[in-house]
């Protein structure tokens, strides 16, 4: 059923950008660094969407490796038993902290 449905919606997703090409083939003037030059607006709104597709994967893979290297490296770091973690603060230190930011006592001149 799941794929029956994945057809349906990509036939019809078809179907749109086929409708969608056919109401924009006006050629409209593109202007490049280098250059400028007419092509049909379907084209034009279809290559920008393909570079920006093109663009956020690769930000989304560059991002993925360092996170996925990040991680094994941890992994390694945890199965060697190098891992450094912080100490508990003792409950004579968690007293001293406590201390040292209490307040003076405001009723005690009434």
């Amino acid at each position: 059923m799941k794929g029956q449905t994945y057809i349906i919606l990509a036939i019809i997703f078809a179907l749109l950008v086929a409708i969608f090409a056919v109401i924009n083939v006006d050629p409209v003037q593109v202007d490049y660094l280098f250059g400028s030059g007419e092509a049909p607006l379907i084209l034009v709104i279809l290559i920008s969407v393909l570079m920006g597709g093109i663009i956020t994967a690769s930000v989304g893979s560059l991002r993925y490796f360092r996170l996925k290297q990040n991680y094994r490296s941890l992994e390694k770091k945890m199965q060697n038993g190098t891992e450094n973690t912080p100490e508990e603060p003792t409950v004579s230190e968690k007293d001293e902290e406590k201390g040292s930011n209490d307040e003076p006592d405001k009723h005690k001149d009434r």
